[in-house]
């Protein structure tokens, strides 16, 4: 065990203030994914099971159809982007739970070097992050046109099920993007910023498990994915929170969504597994004038990146 130093005041060193060993954030990053890919969607299944029920649904068959439904990515409903929306917003919960635990550390420790979520500062990001957007349209009509089976040239209709699509994407999609930065950008940074105590470290490796995160998919996928979470890690440690990458995960997942729902699929939108390399000036323009943006704003409001040296005591006393 270590005593934090008042040089530990940056986002991805917190978790080195007392109490600290190596091992805890190894066994952070373990639990992480056991309460994420297990706990939760055996809670949530359940959960689910028992609305189900509750709406007249009560035969063995009937139930295990149901359960076929919000676990099929392939044939996107709303009721299974809801479910996967919620398994991933669970993310924000879990990291909060774990951070406790295990490093005794309260929750808003993973939302800033402030000790909270900086609200004001979030909002200014999602101004900053549809500035990026008009960008991207820009490049967008400058580079030769993809082959994406998700979008089409012709409106879809408006439809029930479009209407249900719509109030899941514009409610649930922020928690699910939040819980994504929560557990990738937020403890992931802090487990590898601890354990190596180096910033290209905690930037680069929860940006690859973010990439490996998203299933089958092919090298244009890949990367932009890959390049997504080191932009959203850079601001991170740039800024000092999770803010601007929320803000980024969420326009951007707005935007896909919103595309799908009004030209394309949702679920071919949602299990992009092929790409073209053209497609990557036009993420990157978004994702890199966005970064430009962040940065050059923070700067200027006096947005801090790193802890005062007076809270580096340990949040949660010891017992």
């Amino acid at each position: 065990m270590s005593v934090a130093r008042v040089a530990d005041g940056d986002y991805h060193l917190l978790q080195r203030r007392r109490p600290w060993s190596w091992w805890r954030p190894l066994l952070g990053t373990l639990l992480l994914g056991v309460l994420v890919l297990v706990v939760v969607q055996v809670v949530l299944v359940l959960v689910f099971l028992l609305g189900y029920v509750a709406t007249g649904t009560t035969s063995a068959a009937g139930l295990e159809a149901a359960l076929d439904r919000i676990a099929d990515t392939g044939d996107v409903t709303p009721v299974s982007l809801a479910y996967l929306n919620l398994s991933l917003a669970a993310a924000i919960p879990v990291t909060m739970l774990v951070a406790l635990l295990l490093h005794r550390q309260r929750p808003g420790w993973l939302a800033s070097v402030a000790g909270r979520l900086r609200w004001r500062w979030l909002l200014v990001c999602l101004g900053l992050s549809v500035v990026a957007l008009v960008a991207t349209i820009v490049v967008s009509a400058l580079v030769p046109e993809t082959s994406d089976s998700s979008v089409s040239g012709e409106l879809n209709d408006w439809t029930s099920t479009t209407r249900d699509f719509v109030l899941v994407v514009l409610l649930l999609t922020p928690l699910q993007a939040a819980g994504e930065e929560y557990a990738f950008r937020g403890y992931l940074t802090q487990a590898f910023g601890g354990l190596f105590g180096n910033r290209w470290v905690a930037l680069l490796v929860p940006a690859l498990l973010f990439a490996l995160a998203h299933g089958a998919q092919d090298a244009p996928v890949f990367v932009d994915r890959f390049a997504f979470g080191l932009v959203a890690g850079y601001l991170v440690i740039a800024t000092g929170g999770l803010e601007a990458g929320i803000a980024m995960h969420v326009l951007n997942n707005w935007l896909a969504f919103g595309l799908a729902l009004a030209f394309g699929d949702m679920s071919s939108a949602l299990n992009p597994t092929g790409g073209s390399w053209w497609s990557l000036p036009v993420t990157l323009t978004q994702s890199l004038v966005y970064l430009a943006l962040a940065v050059a704003v923070a700067r200027r409001m006096g947005i801090g990146n790193r802890a005062e040296p007076g809270i580096l005591e340990p949040s949660i006393p010891r017992v």
